[in-house]
């Protein structure tokens, strides 16, 4: 693992919903996590004290997912200890009103499923490399070029490339869940549903100099909206994929 020091951190993913108290809850039931900081514009879900992982946060987000529209751009993988384990998490879901689809996976050992607002994502069949990752094994992201773009990304996210090949490259931090590019030739077509938050560590450079460093890596500044005196920064990565450099410091 790489021992540089780490200026910018992943904290959490964020996620466009039409109702987001409702399916702040029910991700909160399909993880078996916790609810956490909630208001009008936004509903946090949060691993369980002890439990490593990203918090997901549910904020208003505009017209609901087109049947027959492609894959989200970033989704989860959800985590599995057995085959046995696997089924009794698909069978649980799918109580739950999840749904299955087809996203052209074929024979492929994981199960893909859509939650209540069609956001796409993976139980995996059991995977070793995972363990002590946490219930989100891999956020996911489609990519161009997954190499190039986590190039980009493991010094924004402060982690370390731990695989690459021509179809996929794997970050992991020190804990939680790894952030993985596969390649896609779908292109990005309209504004992610999800996307990552970043902010600058306590003992980095700043956020002045993470916000620099990452213009100077490839992104942009991206308009979502947003409007005048938001206490955070909208940017696209280079494969115009947005995500925030938040306010503060995280450790």
């Amino acid at each position: 693992m790489d021992s540089r020091p780490v200026d910018s951190r992943l904290v959490n993913v964020v996620v466009d919903a039409v109702d987001p108290v409702p399916l702040a809850h029910w991700w909160r039931r399909a993880l078996q996590w916790r609810l956490g900081y909630a208001d009008a514009h936004e509903t946090d879900v949060v691993p369980p004290e002890g439990e490593p992982g990203v918090e997901l946060v549910f904020v208003p987000g505009g017209a609901p997912k087109p049947p027959g529209s492609p894959p989200n751009r970033v989704h989860l993988d959800l985590d599995s200890s057995s085959p046995a384990d696997q089924r009794e998490t698909v069978e649980f879901l799918l109580d739950a009103g999840a749904r299955r689809v087809d996203v052209g996976q074929g024979d492929a050992p994981w199960v893909v499923l859509a939650d209540p607002e069609g956001n796409e994502f993976c139980v995996l069949d059991p995977r070793p490399e995972y363990d002590g990752a946490g219930r989100v094994a891999a956020l996911v992201c489609l990519a161009a070029d997954p190499a190039a773009l986590a190039g980009f990304w493991a010094p924004v996210a402060g982690m370390s490339l731990v695989r690459s090949t021509s179809r996929v490259a794997q970050l992991r931090g020190a804990t939680g869940p790894f952030l993985e590019f596969v390649a896609s030739p779908t292109p990005r077509t309209a504004k992610n549903r999800w996307h990552l938050d970043v902010r600058a560590t306590r003992s980095g450079p700043g956020r002045g100099r993470v916000l620099a460093r990452a213009l100077e890596r490839g992104a942009r500044p991206a308009d979502v909206g947003q409007g005048a005196g938001v206490a955070w920064t909208v940017l696209a990565d280079p494969e115009g994929n947005e995500f925030c450099l938040l306010s503060g410091v995280v450790d």
